[in-house]
Order: structure tokens, then C-alpha cells, then sequence
């Protein structure tokens, strides 16, 4: 066997246990769902996931995921747990504890202590006879599927269905959220998706902050405006609720005659200038820009419900976020 081969076998039989994950899916599922949900309710109530070798590695995943998208939750190593750590465990969380055999003599102290307190546990294990299952409020069962190890021992398809089942349970409780791309934001602060969920506003110069002149004005002040504030336009109006039209690099250039600094703005200007909402995402705006037919625009205003210009995004301050 080649080792694409080899690859390709594992691939296989992880897939035909994700196949068997899906098909096992019933109200134990809905009712692990209900569970956490009512804890997060409650205020203080946390999600404790706990696992001890390969096991332990996916809980800690799956912490992090459930943390991630709005689900209150962190990792307890139960060796740690048994020497002082149950103190972390509070009788308004619930415990989901990792184990394919539910077996392991060190999930022992947490499950006594789920129990003597009344705190919901639940399993997530391929034997529903085990210790963890007989003592849990709810079992997530993983079907009897092989390991892709050639020799059927290092867990392989067994770790793949946990984390693919701590994603099914992360995402349903997300959905139950209807959790938008902002509040997912603020669970992201950093790296590239912080940056690709930056809003407009989060962007945007703020209008007292922009070049602004009243219609009438002469074109050599313009310059002096579009000059003075350096931002690559010049808004047209009359207070933030009566715009009358934006003049760009784009605009002079178009216009550029031996007359140009005598003309009045209302020649020059482009009406009705292209705009986006605040709460749009800053990708939105960057889409807008660089899709506009012919060829792409460098700023578009940012104007609230009512018509008002609230600020200016630019091509060049979203590029320089990250936004891509």
C-alpha cells in the first residue's frame, strides 16, 4: 500500500464514522442542547469539559470553540480536579465529560462530585454500559466505529467524532444565539478574523473630522480643503443632514481645464455620492468600492437611517485594517 493509499483509507473509515455520528443523532442530542442552554441562563453558569489523554486534548478543543462562540466554558483536567480543582465546578454549570470507553478511573472524583451536588453531567462516550454512562443525566454516544489505526487501537475515528460532535453541539447552541457577525466579533478581537469583522464605523472618519465646503464655493478653496484635511474628497453641504454632493480626485481630474479654480463646487461635484451604513461590515464597504462599474471608487459616505452623513470610509484605511 502506497502512503496516498494508506491516507486515502484513513480518510475512509473516519468518514464512514462521521456517516454513523450523523445517522446516531436523536432527542438525547436536543436534550444535551436544552441542558447547556438553561445553564447559560443562569447567571454564573458555566459549561465544564473535562477528558483525560487524547480525550483531554479534544475537550480542550472543544472549550475553546464553545468559548468562542458564546458559550461560557473552559477545560477541567480531572487528575487536577482531584486535587483541588472541583472547586472550580459550581452547581450552576454543567459538566460534558469525554470518554470512549468510559472507563478511566480518573474521571471518577469529578463524577462523584457531579453527583453529590446535582450537577448535570453529561457523557460523551461509545459505551452506554460504562461507568460514565450510568451515572451521567445524558449520554452523546458515539456508534461503534473502527479505528482508522491499523491495528484498531490509537484513537483515530473515535477523537474525530468528538470533535465533530463538540462542533454539532457549539453550533446549535450558536444558532439558538442567532449570533451575528458583530457580537461573533467581539469574541475575535484579534488576528484576521478581527479584522475581517471590522465594522464600517469602526473604520470610518467621523463627519466633524472631514473636508467640507457649502455649495457656491469656488473651486481654488476646495483644493485648499481637499489639501488641508488630505482624506482624497471634499463633502458638499450644509450641515450633516443636507448633503449636497462629494468632489474626488476622480472629479478634478475629469474636470481639469485652464478654468477649473474659478468654477463654483456645484459644477465640479458628484451628486447623489455613493454611501453604506455604520453597521455594515468594513468588507462590505470595501466590496462596494472596488465593484463599481467601470472602475473602483476610493470613499464612500457613511449615512444613518434618517439620511445623515455621519463619517467617510476610505479604500485606503480599510486595506490598512486587514480588510481584504
Amino acid at each position: 500500500m502506497t502512503d496516498i493509499d494508506c491516507a486515502k483509507n484513513v480518510l475512509q473509515v473516519e468518514i464512514e464514522g462521521l456517516k454513523a455520528l450523523e445517522a446516531s443523532l436523536d432527542e438525547r442530542f436536543t436534550q444535551a442542547i436544552e441542558a447547556i442552554a438553561k445553564m447559560k441562563e443562569n447567571k454564573g453558569g458555566r459549561l465544564i469539559i473535562a477528558g483525560i489523554g487524547k480525550s483531554g486534548h479534544i475537550a480542550r478543543k472543544i472549550a475553546a470553540t464553545m468559548a468562542s462562540t458564546g458559550t461560557p466554558a473552559y477545560f477541567v483536567h480531572p487528575g487536577e480536579a482531584s486535587h483541588g480543582d472541583l472547586g472550580m465546578v459550581t452547581s450552576l454549570d454543567v459538566v460534558l465529560m469525554l470518554s470512549n470507553s468510559g472507563e478511566n478511573q480518573e474521571l471518577s472524583d469529578l463524577i462523584h462530585y457531579t453527583r453529590r451536588y446535582g450537577i448535570t453531567l453529561i457523557a460523551m462516550t461509545s459505551n452506554p454500559e460504562s461507568t460514565l454512562a450510568r451515572h451521567s443525566d445524558i449520554i452523546l454516544q458515539l456508534p461503534k466505529s473502527p479505528e482508522a489505526c491499523p491495528n484498531g487501537l490509537a484513537p483515530t475515528t473515535s477523537t474525530t467524532m468528538m470533535i465533530a460532535l463538540g462542533d454539532a453541539v457549539a453550533v446549535a447552541l450558536l444558532d439558538r444565539m442567532k449570533l451575528t457577525p458583530e457580537q461573533f466579533r467581539a469574541f475575535h478581537p484579534g488576528g484576521k478574523l478581527g479584522q475581517q469583522l471590522q465594522s464600517v464605523a469602526d473604520l470610518m472618519i467621523a463627519y466633524d473630522d472631514m473636508a467640507i465646503v457649502a455649495p457656491g464655493t469656488s473651486m481654488d478653496q476646495v483644493i485648499l480643503a481637499l489639501s488641508e484635511k488630505n482624506q482624497g474628497c471634499v463633502i458638499v453641504a450644509e450641515g450633516a443632514d443636507k448633503l449636497h454632493g462629494i468632489i474626488t480626485d476622480g472629479d478634478l481630474k475629469r474636470h481639469m481645464a485652464a478654468d477649473l479654480l474659478a468654477r463654483k463646487v456645484d459644477d465640479v461635484m458628484t451628486v447623489d455620492p455613493k454611501s453604506i451604513a455604520p453597521t455594515k461590515l468594513a468588507a462590505e464597504a470595501l466590496n462596494v468600492m472596488t465593484k463599481t462599474a467601470g472602475s473602483y471608487i476610493t470613499s464612500l459616505l457613511v449615512r444613518g437611517d434618517d439620511g445623515r452623513v455621519l463619517g467617510l470610509i476610505r479604500l485606503q484605511d480599510c486595506l490598512q485594517s486587514g480588510v481584504s
